[in-house]
């Protein structure tokens, strides 16, 4: 189970060929995720480590969601 305040990469890429990628809650990406499936709102606020960034949904393309275990680095 995932903890309160685990931390996951995500990636959205808009119709205009823009991709943003950020480090969210993960209660956050399963809000964007929710609220694309709704298709009824027009835009969804992200709070990041980065800032504050409000997605337009019409625009968005594809979200990845990167896996928890993922790891760059020589380790074992």
């Amino acid at each position: 189970m995932a903890s309160v305040d685990e931390r996951i990469r995500i990636e959205i890429a808009f119709d205009g060929g823009q991709v943003i990628g950020a480090l969210v809650a993960a209660a956050t990406a399963n809000q964007l995720e929710q609220a694309l499936a709704a298709a009824g709102e027009q835009s969804f606020t992200l709070d990041t480590d980065d800032g504050r960034y409000t997605v337009a949904l019409r625009r968005v393309v594809w979200v990845k969601r990167f896996a928890r275990e993922s790891r760059v680095g020589f380790g074992a």
